[in-house]
This record gives structure tokens, C-alpha cells and sequence, in this order.
């Protein structure tokens, strides 16, 4: 029987299945629902008119209450738009289950970018020898952050995760209950989680997804490419930063982060424990049995009764591990070794440390931390740092800080931060006598300018009695022009002496990390693209140069606009002179939940990943790598982008159309996160202040997805108008880095919804600012279109598109509602005596509207 397509795949399991389950839904007994769910339909059908019509939501709000609620009071139109807005989020929740549900039939879980597919390859291609090399060098690091796009309480996320199994089972009364369950559980967190509870429940898809799907890949690899040979390698890394991430969250304290740092060291032995008292039932044999028995007491002390203290190391649990293993292998026919082997590995993999802590400080924070540090050397009349040190030049300062020790104590220092800076650094040691090395040994300086931010942050180690840190010191570049000189800025560590030292005693590898976000929120999509393309070129060049081994971690999110979209393409586009020995990412937010959320997800995008690093450095080894002719184009693109952007980023009524069109200023009310919407406290909106997730995230709200496509158009209308465009063609052709960008750009395009703000473009203040958005859209939408030969966005993603489809007609309504409210409350700050009460029911309404929104795009912030 031949496997029906992809969309025919999807329609049979996930569009049928969501039609018959949502129509049970519908029939359950709630309060008042029974009412909504008759009545919701009706509005998505009204608002599907009125928007074809060119109506305003609130034209078509007031349309709809006219037909069909009998002239409607304000307060009883307000109530169904609550019970409208809590019906839809369970929707969108019902939508979601069975996507995953449906994820393994809809996906080929062993096609192109699997671990079957690379054995495959590797049977006709003849490369044994150079991919095991490789697998024995080459890691994934997905870095779990706290990033406040998670908009899914604890409990709606176990509620998923059970009506997954279940429509997998086709269990109608168990769907029924959840489904009863589902409608009676809040969807709101009333007060905001601290970072322990953000840490609490990330933790939890590191013990029942990542830990099982982790080990699994990399045990198919051992017995299938390295025939049964043991790979010493940790291929999958996990990072953590809730808890650890100081970057504009005053809630991370000193107390926390160790806090965070016990609870998984706890976590991971407790999977530890839980899989040796699954083989203790099967090793029952003479001579086993015993020391299964010894590993279960100790780990069950250690989780259950340690107060921190530990009753087995690491060293001695795997030296166990490998003599039960050797005796099963000698005495027992190897009865049960595929178990202990899994075992094995996962210890190989985790540790006792499960995922690496990684601690983040802006470097503006570190200036004023270092100009206190030296103030209170100077003031105590200590040699440590000479009188002029401020008025020195860089390479004196570096001078001065390559020979720089002390004991600082933290309580000497009457400022916070200062006090909680050192804190963390002193810490990272605590850390590491605790759970090991990986257990914390990254320290990353976001919104790095410059080398003296990465030698001051360097020395701040040696002054709290670090010698010779167990530690990375990463820099984070962001912004267009911090990118561009990156490699300068590199070559001066490289060049220093005792950097150069301290990277030798890190195995001369040096991660440079490199931010998709702020530099989309700051050059635009083209530009801050294509400047991460060049930087990473130019610091492999400089890395190699020194003898210094170059390992990019990319901070990408969801969407496009923040470095999402078809991620392991762009890993499988970088050619030669990029550096890709590891694949390292952050993941955030809903995106976490959506691709590696279920068991399947998360092994099919590990897959991808891995499998983009094999095609890159084995299959397809010196391809990808554009030609200067191709550079050429592709710097011209990028400035052309970068002009427009940087134009309309200028533009007067760029700040207050955020502040009063979009619902930019309600994402701090959403209680999502422990981190503040933006980094100063000032009550004016700051554009350098604001935060990549709400800034992206509020265009999204808009439907209008401004930093996922604004300069695409007009960079390609210039090769259009002057007779070029067979340069831009070619490339798309040829450029796997290039096809993926626009693509991924033409997703922006398709979760785009124009109609819904097109009432704007009449606004006495906004319609011409409106109308430069707009017409940046149909121009990108027509030349994308254009230059992929497709009569529609995403033509060739057919289940992608359809799903995309799915989920903007179920929120449809939501967006109305959303933008009826931001009207209702701009015409209500107009009157001259405003009702303040009801200005809040209605900034209450858009900011609930926020979190389905936002769920059913699952990577639009």
C-alpha cells in the first residue's frame, strides 16, 4: 500500500480529527458554553465577511451583536467577548494535541535529515571512516531559556500532553474528560513565576522528553555506524538558563541559581534511579544483582535524603555501570546489555548536571560592576589596580587586567548588583564542585562591544581566587555594528597573552554567540541575516588564523524574525568557511513546547539538526560556499534592506504606533515571565531599551510581521528595475542559505493579515505610516512569489501552509476582538471625562487575547 502525500496525511489526521473533536467539545455541559460554542462559528463567518468586505472589527463586532443578541448592552457584548476569547485558547489547545498526536503519520520520522537516512547515505556514499570521525567531534546544544513566550500554564500543558495519547488512541471517553477538564481549567497565571518555577517547569521536558530521546539517538548510532563501539563523545549537549540568566531580570539572585543548579543535579539522578529500579527486575542473575542493588540505595539517598550531599560520584557510577556490564557480557550472553548500554549512555550524555547552567550579564552591567571593583581596590590602597587605571588606553588596561588577582568578598559592596555579580561568579565554582564541570562553566556577555568587556569579565574571575577559570567567556554580539566587528575584536583577545593562556587551558576552543534577535530589532531582516552569515565567515577566518577553534552559539527564537523558521536548512546551507563542528541554539517560549514538546518532535528536530552537520561536513563537504559574485549580490540586498528599514525604523510615528496601535505595552501584564517587557525602568518607551520578544511579538499581534519581511521587497525590486534580476534568480537557485532566508521570509508573509488593520490606513495620524507597511508587503509578496515560481506563499510546505490556515481561522475571531478593544480604548482616552473602569475591562480583553494569539502561531514571538 503506497504512503498517501504529506497534505492528504495531514487532512486525514489532523484536520478531520480536530472537525470531529471541536464538535464534541462544543456539545459539553458548561456553563454558558453551550451558547458560545453556537454562537462562536456564526462571529468567525461574520468576521471573514466583514474583513472581505474592508469593514472595521468594529463594524463587524457590532454588526454580529446586532443579528444575533438581540441590541446587546455593552456588558453583555463584553461578557461574550471573554467567553469568545477562553473558548478559542482551548481550540487552539484541542489543535494543538492532535497536531502532535498526528506529528509521526503527518512527518516521515525516518525520511530526508534522520538517523536512518544518514545510515543510508552512508551505505552508498562510502564515507564510514570520515562520519565517525566526525559523530566522535561534533555536538547539538539546545539551550532551554526562560524567554517569556511559554503562554501555557503548568497544568494546560499536562492537560495536552494526556489528550496527545489519547486522540493517539482514538480514546473518545478519555478525550471527552479532558476535554470536560480542559474547559474548567484556568488558562491565566494570576501572579507572575519566579525564575525557580520558569526553571520547574522547563525541567520537566528534560526528564520526560529529552533525557529518553537523547539517549535513544545516540544508542541507534552506536550499534548501527560505530558497530557497537562505545561513542565518548556527548554528540547531544542540553543548556539551561532560567536561573542563571541575569540579563535584565533583577528576580535571578545568587540564592536561585544555585537553587536551580541542585534541583537538576536532582532531576537527573532521579531518571538515574528510576531506570536502574527498571533493571534491577531484569538483572537478577548471579554476581548483578548485588551492585544494581548498591547503585539503587545510593541514588535513592542522594535524591531522596541528600540535603545536597551526594553518595556516589559520577566516576564511581559509571565504573559500577561498566563492571556490570563486563560481567553481564562474560557470565550472562550479554542477557539485557542493550539496557545497561542505554544506561551508559545517558550517563555519558548528562552527568550528574543534566543540562549546563549558563550565566548571562549585559556588558553595560559589567562597566559599572568593574568601575565599583576597582573604586574599592583603589580606596583600600591596594596594588591591584594602578590610580590612572580609568584614564589608561585599551592594551594598557589589558596590561594591567592579564596580571590581576584577589579574594574578593561580595558583602564588601553596598551596590546590588555589584554585590550579586561577583556572587554569580563565585557561584559558577560551587557549581562545579557540586555537579561537575558542565554543570556550569559558560559565562556570556550580551550586547559585547568590545574586547576590554570580555578581559574585564575574565579578570573578575581572577579576582574572586580563580586562577585559571574552568570556564567559557562568551561574547554576545547583537547589533549590526557589533557584528562587523567581531573579528577585530576576537583577534585582539587572540593576540593577548593571557587570553591566548586561558584559552589553551579551555582546549583552544572559543564560543562566540550571535544574536538573530536584537539584530533583526535593529538592521532588519536582510541585513542582520546576512551581517551573522559574514561575521561567522570572518571569525572562522581569524579563529583558524590563531589556532583557535571557532563554535557559534546562535541566539535564534521562534520566528523567522528572530532567526526561526526551517533552522536546520540554514545549517545545512553554511559552506567551508564557516566553522560547524557544533550546532549550538537557543530555544524558547512555545517553541520548546511545539518542536520539542512530545517524544516524536523532539527526535525528528534533534534529528534535523544533527543531520544538517553530517550534510554539511561529510555528504556535501566544500559545497554550499557562494562566490564573491554571490557575495556581492547578496551585500547589495542586505544594504538595499538595511536603507529601507533603517528609514522606516527613523520614521516619527515608528515609536508611537507601537505604543498606541499595537499591543506592545500590555506584554508586561501578561504574567508569562519573570523578566520585565524591557530593560530600564524609564516610563518613556526607549527603542534600545525594548526586548526583541515583545517588540516581534507585537507586530505579530498585528498580523503584520514587519520584522520577518520589511526591506525583502524593495532590495529585490531594484534587480527588477534595473533588467538584474537574473543575478537574484540564479541565486535562489543555487544558494541553499539564500533559498532558506526568503522562505522562511515568505512564512512571515503568510501569517501576515492585512485586512485586520486596514482600517488604520483612514487614521488621521497612522493611515500613511499604515500604508508604508503595507505596501513593503505586497511588493515582498509578489517578488518572493516571483522568484520561488509559486502562485501562492509557502506553495511547497502544502501541510505547513494548511496548518497555518487552520490555526488563523480559529484565532480569526480573537484578533477582532483584540483590535475592537485597542479601538474601544483609544476612543475611550479620547473623551473628556474617561471611563477609567472600563478602559481596564478592555485592556484586559486585549491582553487576554494576547496569549491565544500567540499559542496558536507557536513561534511568532
Amino acid at each position: 500500500m503506497y504512503t498517501l502525500p504529506k497534505i492528504e496525511r495531514f487532512n486525514q489526521d489532523v484536520l478531520s480529527k480536530y472537525h470531529i473533536y471541536n464538535s464534541v467539545f462544543i456539545t459539553l455541559p458548561f456553563d454558558s458554553i453551550g451558547n458560545t460554542g453556537v454562537l462562536l462559528p456564526l462571529f468567525t463567518d461574520i468576521c471573514d465577511v466583514g474583513f472581505k468586505k474592508q469593514e472595521t472589527p468594529k463594524e463587524i463586532l457590532d454588526f454580529f451583536a446586532e443579528k444575533y443578541l438581540n441590541s446587546a448592552s455593552e456588558e453583555e457584548k463584553i461578557d461574550l467577548m471573554f467567553r469568545f476569547i477562553q473558548y478559542i485558547e482551548r481550540q487552539i489547545v484541542l489543535f494543538d494535541a492532535i497536531e502532535d498526536a498526528a506529528f509521526p503519520v503527518v512527518n516521515n520520522m525516518e525520511g530526508r535529515g534522520s538517523l536512518r537516512d544518514i545510515k543510508e547515505k552512508l551505505d552508498d556514499k562510502d564515507k564510514e571512516d570520515e562520519l565517525i570521525h566526525f559523530l566522535e567531534n561534533f555536538n547539538v546544544r539546545t539551550v532551554l531559556t526562560a524567554h517569556p513566550t511559554q503562554f501555557y500554564p503548568g497544568a494546560v500543558l499536562g492537560i495536552i500532553n494526556d489528550l496527545t495519547d489519547a486522540i493517539r488512541q482514538n480514546n473518545l471517553f478519555d478525550i471527552k474528560q479532558l476535554l470536560a477538564q480542559l474547559g474548567k481549567t484556568p488558562f491565566i497565571k494570576n501572579e507572575k513565576p519566579n525564575p525557580f518555577d520558569e526553571a520547574v517547569s522547563l525541567i520537566w521536558y528534560l526528564e520526560n522528553v529529552f533525557y529518553q530521546t537523547s539517549g535513544e539517538m545516540v544508542q541507534y548510532l552506536q550499534k548501527n555506524i560505530f558497530e557497537g563501539k562505545s561513542i565518548n563523545n556527548p554528540l547531544i549537549k542540553l543548556g539551561f538558563w532560567p536561573g542563571g540568566d541575569r540579563d535584565g531580570n533583577p528576580f535571578v539572585t545568587t540564592e536561585i541559581t544555585l537553587k536551580v543548579a541542585e534541583r537538576l543535579r536532582t532531576s537527573i539522578l532521579k531518571c538515574y534511579y528510576i531506570e536502574i529500579r527498571n533493571l534491577k527486575r531484569k538483572l537478577t542473575f548471579s554476581g548483578v544483582d548485588i551492585l544494581v542493588s548498591e547503585l539503587e540505595y545510593k541514588l535513592y539517598r542522594s535524591v531522596f535524603y541528600s540535603r545536597g550531599e551526594i553518595y556516589l560520584t559520577l566516576n564511581e557510577f559509571k565504573a559500577q555501570l561498566n563492571k556490570i556490564k563486563q560481567i553481564i557480557i562474560d557470565q550472562h550472553q550479554s542477557l539485557y546489555l542493550d539496557e545497561v548500554d542505554a544506561l551508559l549512555i545517558k550517563v555519558n550524555l548528562f552527568g550528574f548536571h543534566f543540562a549546563s547552567l549558563d550565566i548571562r550579564q549585559n556588558s553595560k552591567i559589567h562597566d559599572s560592576v568593574f568601575e565599583d571593583v576597582v573604586k574599592y581596590f583603589l580606596q583600600s590602597n591596594s596594588s591591584v589596580f594602578p590610580e590612572n587605571y580609568f584614564d589608561l588606553k585599551e592594551e594598557e588596561k589589558f596590561v594591567v587586567l592579564s596580571n590581576t588577582t584577589a579574594n574578593l568578598d561580595p558583602t564588601v559592596f553596598e551596590n546590588e548588583i555589584t554585590k550579586s555579580t561577583i556572587e554569580s561568579i563565585q557561584a559558577i565554582k560551587t557549581i562545579q564542585e557540586q555537579n561537575g564541570e558542565y554543570g556550569a562553566n559558560r559565562y556570556i556577555i550580551s550586547n559585547n562591544e568590545s574586547a576590554l568587556n570580555v578581559m574585564e569579565t575574565l579578570a573578575l574571575f581572577r579576582l574572586s581566587n580563580w586562577e585559571n577559570p574552568s570556564v567559557d567567556i562568551i561574547p554576545l554580539f547583537e547589533s549590526v555594528d557589533d557584528l562587523q566587528n567581531a573579528h577585530a575584536i576576537m583577534e585582539k583577545l587572540y593576540t593577548n597573552p593571557a587570553y591566548s593562556e586561558h584559552l589553551a587551558n579551555r582546549s583552544m576552543k572559543q564560543t562566540i554567540m550571535l544574536g538573530f534577535s536584537d539584530g533583526t530589532k535593529d538592521g532588519g531582516y536582510l541585513m542582520a541575516n546576512w551581517s551573522i552569515y559574514k561575521a561567522k565567515e570572518e571569525l572562522t577566518e581569524i579563529s583558524r588564523k590563531y589556532g583557535v577553534k571557532a563554535i557559534f552559539f546562535d541566539g535564534r527564537g521562534g520566528p523567522p524574525a528572530r532567526g526561526g523558521g526551517k533552522t536546520h536548512k540554514f545549517y545545512a546551507s553554511l559552506g567551508p568557511n564557516i566553522e560547524n563542528n557544533e550546532i549550538q541554539i537557543t530555544v524558547q517560549g512555545q517553541t520548546i513546547s511545539s518542536n520539542f514538546g512530545t517524544l516524536d518532535s523532539c527526535r525528528y528536530n534533534l534529528e534535523n539538526l544533527l543531520s544538517a552537520g553530517v550534510t554539511n561536513q561529510v555528504f556535501n563537504k566544500g559545497q554550499n560556499e557562494l562566490t564573491i559574485n554571490e557575495k556581492d549580490i547578496l551585500d547589495k540586498l542586505a544594504g538595499l534592506g538595511y536603507e529601507k528599514y533603517l528609514s522606516f525604523k527613523n520614521h516619527p510615528k515608528f515609536i508611537p504606533y507601537l505604543e498606541q496601535m499595537s499591543t506592545l505595552k500590555y506584554y508586561a501584564k501578561t504574567n508569562i515571565g519573570s523578566r520585565p517587557s524591557k530593560r530600564s525602568k524609564s516610563e518613556s518607551l526607549d527603542f534600545a531599551d525594548l526586548r526583541a520578544i515583545p517588540f516581534v511579538g507585537s507586530w505579530s499581534q498585528l498580523k503584520q510581521n514587519v520584522p520577518g519581511f520589511f526591506g525583502v521587497g524593495t532590495a529585490l525590486k531594484y534587480f527588477e528595475e534595473t533588467n538584474q534580476w537574473d543575478k537574484v534568480q540564479d541565486l535562489y537557485d543555487n544558494s541553499l542559505f539564500f533559498k532558506t532566508l526568503l522562505e522562511n521570509s515568505m512564512m512571515s508573509l503568510a501569517k501576515s493579515f492585512f485586512p485586520l488593520t486596514a482600517y488604520m490606513k483612514k487614521d488621521p495620524e497612522f493611515g500613511e505610516f499604515w500604508q508604508i507597511i503595507y505596501d513593503e508587503f505586497l511588493e515582498s509578496k509578489r517578488l518572493l512569489l516571483k522568484i520561488a515560481g509559486h502562485k501562492e506563499l509557502m506553495e511547497n510546505y502544502p501541510d505547513g501552509k494548511a496548518s497555518i490556515a487552520i490555526r488563523e481561522r480559529i484565532v480569526l475571531p480573537l484578533l477582532t476582538i483584540q483590535q475592537y478593544a485597542l479601538l474601544k480604548i483609544n476612543e475611550l482616552n479620547k473623551d473628556k471625562n474617561p471611563d477609567e473602569n472600563l478602559i481596564k475591562v478592555y485592556e484586559k480583553i486585549v491582553t487576554r487575547s494576547l496569549f491565544g494569539n500567540t499559542n496558536a502561531s507557536r513561534n511568532s514571538a
